[in-house]
């Protein structure tokens, strides 16, 4: 908290004195120029203020309104001034958070205002000041004398006006835009001065009618400290809620206040979207302070850090605590001096350095010295601070000037005021005189008057008398519907006053009961038609005075002209209920069973002057009862009863039975409940037929209660259906019904069923509906199988048969089987028939298959058939052949007795006649059906010409290795039965060689161990009469080869040696596939294979070893094998060293040498050939062109061809002359001289001319061919060819995004 405040007092203890407005004397004071720079987060705040007595010099006129002039330390102010000369200003100076804004003049402490920056930043040093804040105006606050003008005279709750910090001097008149705010204090917390160690309470009221909720209420010391973190000893918060008067209430409490508890608090109110805030001042009074010749630097120093009450509400205290220094015993310099010539912003640097600890003492005691003030270049004197007025009087302004030639200007609120009958200019020598006559509130404002480029300001309180109250309200008694008039008089006419009813303000609006009038200095409150709400305490509050009576409003006698009258009403009857009451104009309430009665749109409440009525249109049940009507305002009421009587009603249509008809399953409990209705309560009586159902029944009963009455069977049984009679009375009259009960059960079983019919798997069978269906329709029936041996029975249908007949299949042949029948109706299955007698399923054999003609001679007729596909358990016992005569329909049975044989010829035919022919199978269940030819025969004999069908693997060469057997059948076809014959190369076959045997359709020839002899052609020959068919078979007996007739050596050179042979004289009747070459070392002679499978007759053997002798053989080879002997080479090959003379080897020896040689004379010297290395490149060309293609779209394509070249070439593709780059779709390859291009799932888009090239440095060549992509097969066509379905369903989803992607 800043530093507490001190009032009425000046430095040297003495009271200040006013200087009177037409002074010109000027206490000489001493000038302290006082800059202090806050930081922007921490601004010092409630600088002590030095405030006078208000006492009065003696020469002071009491004729002018009564200035405020008090003189304190100032600032200068700026140089738009044009003059150094001080501002004489109220005696308080509080240095303020914000600069630029100021608090309008006249403001009550409940305003909202500028928040308080922290005032603690005087307890630490502050930085050094920038040069264009050096000159920053503070915020000065300004009090008014206490005995000047007192306060409560001034009709203002406090004295406290500000000047905005950094504000030009004409911008200090302009008017400032206070921020709206809610209005929810009702009673805010008031400014106040208190000594040293008392206590105060600070109090505001907020009023919680419209609100749903507690609102939040904050106090704050300054602009951010919240008190609520502060409370202890010192400090308390209270919070307390009015029922009765819905008013919340918070108190702030200050216990043992301290000197440093002074300065300005702020209380906010919070609730939802609204705010309202509140700032007053606290001051705390010390006693006077010493001399101030003291040791400066002593005393200023903390003296108070570590204590117990250091820091309570100080900001201060929050500081981090510093040890005392040591002090100096006595001072060395005048730090006084030094201060007092020195800038403000060199104020902190001086403190530190001379060991000045508490520079906020040493700025508040440097405030208490007087300052000189500068002299105004304009003025020679300036309007006093501030002026006081009664309203209506007359104020002067006046002001001297140092230069009368000055153009002169007045503002009020910081516009400019030109002369009028209200406001007059007067000039007297050097001043100018301001005269605002007739003063009113509005006058209550800020005046400034502009001399050149300087101003200079004041303010002036206009003063309200007090409006008092001569005349007081008189109290009133009086009864409802009367006419109230309450009547004040106060001294002044046209007064502001307020009615107030038991404490709060009357509503005087156009649609208030309440009306306000005013005739001169009276005032009167009218209420027209009292009523008893109207009794409470009236106040009027003048601004004087208050005045108040009570006035009592009683209710009228009342009187019952007709009472209500007791009534029975039949139920859906109108009901009326009437009373009489005096006096007329009272309303009542109509209550029914004491609940209140609302008018609806059934019921209406009729109130016409004495009468009152209660009307029900339709009157139910629920309207019986006691009826009350209560006139308002009276004890008394008038009573009645109502009985609602109703004719008794059964109520069979909310069952929703057809027809009245209730079924129920025999065995299952009925309890039938039937709604019936009448008031009071009817009798019931319920009967069947003759007989009275009693309540008391064991099996049967009826039972009544409530609404409803219930007929109970336990187990129902046939013999319950009928019609039941229910008999309703009571006081109203009387109501019957009938009710018919139908009571159902499962059908009775079907008599045993008959199986007329038997097959084979099947059997057919009917039965006679039950005698007895249960009372329900038969749906349908179940059937069920056992086999007789079994005991376990096999429901044949899931589905309800309609008919009473039926055909059980899926039976085994030769199995006897049983049937049983079950009846079905809605309420169930009936028990089970009785079972069939046992049959025995058997099924005659399926017709024969196959049936043809195998022979026709002049008068036979041979058929031949395949046994039938189904024979069945009873077995085939034999077949019946029939015949007849084409056009006739009688069949003559051709074997007497049954044939087991599946042939048979019909003998006795009458040549050039024409027969049907069909066979029968016979099993002991009977003959099955014919199987019957198609086309009629002709008996006579046909002629078929031969024919050979000769395999297909004899249509080609058939080779036999020596000694396998041969086994050839040739089938052919011939009729009468032809005749064979074979001859080779020409000549019949001799039978001792080759057996040959002839049947009807073939003919076989056997060679038991074959010889290269049998090898030839053999020819066939088939006659049928004229006819002949020849064929011819080509067998080939082989066997191994020959070895090579001749193997020579033909040169020797370096480790190679190339041999020479002639092919073998027998090749084994086969062509030589290859030749097998071996060598040895004639020291070891092992065989060594050098090569297998050679085609060549002559070959170079190379990597032989220097120095040794090899021998050579080869070996032929066949289809067969390797010949069983090979040739040997008669010479052997000796390889030797380079220069070894050949006369040093054996004569019969080939040599590794060369062609010609030479003997040097020192000895033989060996030259060998130079060879040149052949030449094997070559330019590309094509072995095998690009051949034209068909591709079906979707499916992979390729193009191959075949180049030699040497260097290997480079392969390039095309199509239409344009290169295929790196396209997905494409694939090509190269292996051997082989190309080929693959093209990926080809479109139509695909098809074209494709060209290969292939380019090395000899040359390039190139190759064409056309693609044609076509679309592909449909679906039909893909199943014409028998493609399955998933590879039909693969291809044509591709064939699908193949269009898609194009």
């Amino acid at each position: 908290m800043p530093e507490p405040t001190k009032k009425d007092e000046t430095p040297n203890g003495q009271p200040e004195e006013s200087v009177a407005p037409d002074s010109n004397g000027v206490l000489p004071l001493p000038e302290i120029s006082l800059k202090v720079s806050p930081p922007p987060e921490a601004v010092a705040e409630g600088q002590e203020p030095v405030e006078t007595d208000g006492t009065q010099p003696e020469h002071a006129e009491p004729a002018e309104p009564e200035p405020v002039q008090a003189v304190v330390a100032q600032e200068p102010i700026p140089a738009e001034n044009g003059s150094n000369q001080p501002q004489p200003v109220e005696v308080g100076v509080k240095e303020q958070a914000e600069s630029g804004k100021t608090t309008e003049k006249g403001e009550g402490p409940c305003s909202p205002r500028p928040p308080d920056e922290d005032d603690a930043a005087a307890t630490t040093p502050s930085p050094t000041p920038r040069p264009e804040e050096a000159n920053t105006l503070k915020k000065l606050s300004i009090e008014l004398p206490n005995d000047s003008v007192p306060l409560p005279e001034m009709g203002r709750k406090d004295s406290v006006w500000s000047l905005g910090e950094g504000q030009a001097p004409e911008d200090l008149d302009k008017p400032i835009d206070t921020p709206p705010r809610s209005t929810l204090l009702i009673e805010s917390p008031q400014s106040a001065s208190m000594p040293v160690g008392g206590d105060i309470s600070f109090v505001a009221k907020v009023e919680a009618k419209d609100l749903l909720r507690k609102p939040t209420v904050k106090w704050f010391k300054g602009k951010w400290m919240d008190l609520a973190s502060k409370t202890g000893k010192h400090l308390q918060l209270k919070e307390t809620f009015e029922r009765q008067t819905k008013i919340h209430t918070f108190e702030m409490h200050i216990i043992k206040a301290k000197e440093n508890y002074a300065g300005n608090y702020r209380c906010e109110v919070t609730y939802k979207d609204k705010f309202d805030s509140c700032s007053f001042d606290l001051e705390v009074k010390e006693a006077e302070t010493g001399s101030q010749n003291i040791d400066i630097r002593s005393a200023f120093k903390r003296s108070s850090e570590g204590q117990e009450d250091a820091g309570e509400l100080d900001f201060s205290g929050l500081l981090k605590h510093r040890e005392p220094k040591q002090e100096d015993e006595a001072p060395d310099v005048d730090v006084w001096d030094i201060l007092k010539n020195a800038r403000p912003d060199q104020y902190e640097k001086i403190a530190f350095m001379y060991g000045i600890t508490d520079l906020r003492g040493l700025l508040r005691r440097m405030k208490k010295i007087p300052k000189q003030e500068k002299k105004s270049e304009a003025f020679a004197k300036k309007l006093e601070p501030a002026y006081q007025v009664d309203k209506g009087g007359k104020i002067r302004l006046v002001v001297d000037l140092a230069d009368p030639t000055v153009e002169l200007k007045w503002y009020k609120n910081g516009q400019e005021i030109r002369p009028s009958p209200k406001y007059i200019f007067e000039h007297k020598g050097t001043q100018r005189i301001m005269v605002i006559n007739n003063c009113s509130v509005n006058d209550d404002a800020a005046y400034s008057v502009a001399a050149g480029d300087e101003k200079c300001a004041t303010e002036l309180f206009v003063k309200e008398l007090p409006v008092k109250i001569v005349k007081g309200v008189e109290p009133v008694k009086t009864t409802v519907n009367e006419r109230i008039e309450l009547e004040c008089e106060v001294s002044e006419e046209g007064a502001q006053v307020k009615w107030m009813k038991n404490g709060v303000e009357v509503p005087t609006g156009v649609r208030s009961r309440y009306r306000v009038k005013s005739e001169g200095t009276k005032h009167f409150l009218v209420i027209d038609d009292a009523s008893k709400e109207d009794t409470g305490t009236y106040s009027i509050m003048a601004s004087g005075g208050t005045s108040e009576a009570h006035v009592q409003v009683d209710l009228k006698p009342l009187k019952i002209y007709q009472d209500l009258q007791d009534m029975k009403v039949m139920l859906g009857q109108p009901l009326k209920l009437h009373c009489e009451i005096y006096p007329g104009n009272v309303p009542g309430r109509w209550y029914r069973n004491g609940q209140l009665i609302q008018p609806n749109d059934r019921i209406t409440i009729i109130h016409r002057n004495k009468v009152h009525r209660l009307e029900i249109e339709s009157s139910s049940l629920h309207d019986a009862g006691d009826y009350t009507f209560v006139p308002e305002g009276y004890s008394q009421s008038l009573s009645a009863k109502i009985h609602i009587i109703d004719p008794p009603r059964v109520h069979l249509d909310s069952l929703n039975f057809p027809d009245n008809t209730v079924t129920i399953v025999a065995g299952n409990k009925l309890r039938l409940e039937i709604p019936i209705s009448g008031e009071p309560a009817p009798r019931v009586v319920w009967m069947k037929g003759e007989r009275v159902i009693l309540e008391s029944g064991h099996r049967v009963r009826a039972e009544t209660y409530g609404d409803q009455t219930s007929l109970t069977i336990d187990i129902t049984e046939r013999e319950d259906s009928g019609n039941y009679k229910i008999v309703l009375q009571n006081e109203a009259g009387e109501a019957t019904a009938s009710v018919k009960i139908k009571v159902v059960d499962i059908p009775d079983p079907p008599e045993a069923p008959l199986v007329p019919v038997v097959g084979g798997d099947w059997c057919s069978m009917t039965w006679e509906a039950p005698k007895y269906d249960g009372g329900s329709p038969i749906l349908g029936y179940f059937i069920e199988r056992k086999k007789k041996q079994s005991s376990r029975w096999m429901r044949l249908n899931f589905d309800l048969i309609k008919e009473t007949s039926f055909e059980p299949k899926k039976m085994i042949e030769g199995v006897p089987y049983e049937v049983r029948i079950f009846a079905v109706n809605a309420i169930g299955v009936s028990k089970p028939s009785e079972p069939s007698k046992a049959f025995t399923p058997l099924a005659v054999t399926s017709e024969p298959t196959m049936l043809v003609v195998d022979d026709v001679t002049d008068n036979t007729v041979t058929v031949k058939w395949r046994p039938p596909e189904t024979i069945g358990a009873a077995g085939l016992d034999g077949y019946l052949v029939e015949y007849c005569i084409e056009g006739a329909n009688d069949w003559v049975v051709s074997n007497k007795e049954l044939t087991e044989k599946t042939k048979y010829t019909i003998t006795g035919l009458t040549p050039g006649s024409k027969i049907l022919v069909r066979v029968r199978a016979i099993n002991a269940a009977g003959p099955s059906p014919p199987r019957t030819l198609q086309h009629a025969i002709l008996v006579k004999e046909v002629i078929e010409p031969p024919k050979i069908r000769v395999p297909r693997h004899l249509k080609q060469t058939y080779t036999r290795r020596v000694g396998e057997a041969v086994n050839l059948v040739v089938p052919f076809m011939g009729k009468p039965r032809p005749k064979v014959t074979w001859l080779k190369e020409g000549k019949p076959i001799e039978p001792t060689h080759v057996s040959i045997r002839n049947t009807d359709c073939d003919s076989i020839i056997f060679i038991r161990k074959a010889e290269r002899s049998h090898s030839g052609k053999y020819e066939m020959t088939v006659q049928v009469e004229n006819h002949v068919d020849t064929a011819i078979i080509d067998i080939q007996i082989v066997d191994l080869p020959g070895p090579p007739q001749c193997v020579t050596i033909e040169d020797v050179w370096g480790g190679n040696v190339a041999l020479v042979w002639t092919p073998p004289k027998d090749n084994g009747n086969a062509p030589i596939t290859g030749y097998t070459i071996q060598k040895a070392d004639k020291k070891t002679m092992e065989w060594f294979t050098c090569i297998e499978q050679y085609h060549r007759t002559c070959i170079t053997i190379t990597e032989l070893v220097v120095g040794n002798e090899y021998f050579f053989r080869i070996y032929s080879e066949n289809m067969c094998g390797l010949s069983e002997a090979a040739t040997v080479t008669k010479k052997s090959a000796l390889i030797v060293k380079e220069g070894i003379s050949p006369h040093d080897t054996a004569q019969h020896q080939y040599h590794a040498q060369p062609h010609s040689f030479t003997l040097p004379p020192t000895g033989m010297q060996l030259k060998t050939h130079e060879f040149n290395d052949r030449d094997f490149k070559e330019a590309p060309k094509f072995t095998q062109p690009l051949i034209n293609t068909f591709a079906i779209a979707g499916y992979n394509a390729t193009l191959n061809c075949s180049v030699r070249a040497n260097p290997r070439p480079k392969v390039i593709w095309m199509k239409n002359k344009i290169t295929i780059l790196d396209d997905p779709r494409y694939r090509m390859f190269s292996n051997q001289g082989v190309c080929t291009l693959e093209i990926r799932k080809p479109s139509p888009y695909d098809g074209g001319m494709y060209t290969c090239k292939a380019i090395n440095d000899l040359g390039e060549a190139q190759v064409d061919c056309k693609l044609e992509v076509k679309g592909g097969f449909t679906f039909y066509e893909l199943m014409q060819r028998g493609v399955p379905l998933h590879l039909i369903d693969k291809y044509m989803n591709e064939h699908k995004i193949v269009e898609q992607e194009k």
